[in-house]
């Protein structure tokens, strides 16, 4: 004979417990809006305000000592900007230096990537030392790199004297400038390059290159059929974020050239504060700073493309 006792639960757990499904179920509607909420006010109060305050600020003809005394004058700050050979000097200034840094930074940290893939004694070693420029401040950068361009005792001066060439001012030449303010902004931002490139090419499964291999590959062959593919989308990345980056660059050209000589670096950004605390005119200044936020649109919108374009190939 067996005897079965049947205890029910309290009321008030037993409603505990009749609830808890809804509340999980509740908790995994609202939880994804708590987790992206901090990120959307930061957004929004950091960037999207600043953005559309901006864009208002260049209808506007405002003084830098009356910021809230502004005058609306519609588009005629666009009107005289389009108009100016100025701005047209510090577009193609712009489309210069964005071209040429993206352009050597990509091809010299992609390279960097594939040497140090390799193995080989002191890689570990090797690598710590090439990603010290990016952690590098940037002020301190462009101090190190105004000396090294100093015209009367700087290091490259000793250097190419050593050659028999004489003395150059690489940073108040117009003829040098640009390649002087590039070749410090490569420096800078190369590692990171390498970096991104080098981790995806650690995610290739080693089983493809074994088989190229005992198809009789190439080193050539191996980079088109292996090596590429799997690197292409995250070298399009990285090109697409050095390409904005380089577009809104503003401390290393500033501290190195001050947007001279002869206005050879006055970028779109340099040409903003020029015309912010130089001339004290804040909506010319933020008509210039839109005008360059449309040029990284563009620059994002053809990269979407070209992403879509592959996208629909591969399908």
């Amino acid at each position: 004979m067996s005897l079965r006792t049947s205890i029910s639960p309290p009321t008030g757990v037993q409603d505990q417990i009749q609830d808890a499904p809804s509340r999980h179920h509740m908790w995994q509607r609202i939880s994804p809006y708590i987790y992206v909420g901090p990120a959307v006010i930061y957004l929004i109060v950091f960037m999207i305000i600043p953005v559309v305050q901006g864009i208002q600020l260049s209808f506007t003809k405002t003084p830098l000592v009356k910021p809230d005394g502004g005058t609306g004058v519609g588009l005629e700050n666009y009107s005289r900007l389009l108009s100016s050979p100025q701005f047209y000097n510090s577009l193609g200034a712009t489309i210069l230096y964005t071209a040429a840094t993206v352009l050597f930074a990509v091809l010299v940290g992609a390279g960097a990537a594939l040497l140090l893939n390799q193995s080989f004694k002191g890689r570990t070693i090797v690598r710590a030392v090439i990603t010290f420029p990016w952690a590098v401040p940037t002020v301190a950068t462009a101090l190190i790199f105004s000396w090294i361009f100093n015209r009367s005792d700087g290091v490259l001066n000793e250097v190419v004297g050593v050659l028999g060439v004489g003395q150059q001012g690489w940073l108040v030449d117009p003829k040098f400038g640009m390649a002087a303010v590039v070749l410090t902004s490569v420096w800078k931002v190369m590692p990171l390059v390498m970096l991104v490139v080098l981790a995806s090419l650690q995610s290739i499964p080693s089983e493809l290159y074994e088989a190229t291999r005992m198809d009789g590959a190439g080193a050539l062959e191996t980079f088109k059929a292996v090596t590429w593919p799997h690197i292409a989308p995250t070298v399009r990345v990285v090109t697409l974020l050095m390409t904005i980056w380089s577009i809104r660059r503003f401390e290393i050209i500033y501290l190195l050239t001050g947007g001279g000589p002869v206005d050879s670096t006055n970028t779109l950004v340099v040409n903003v504060y020029r015309q912010a605390f130089s001339n004290q005119e804040l909506g010319r200044a933020a008509a210039i700073g839109a005008l360059g936020l449309v040029l990284s649109l563009l620059v994002t919108v053809v990269y979407f493309m070209i992403e879509r374009r592959n996208a629909v190939k591969e399908a």
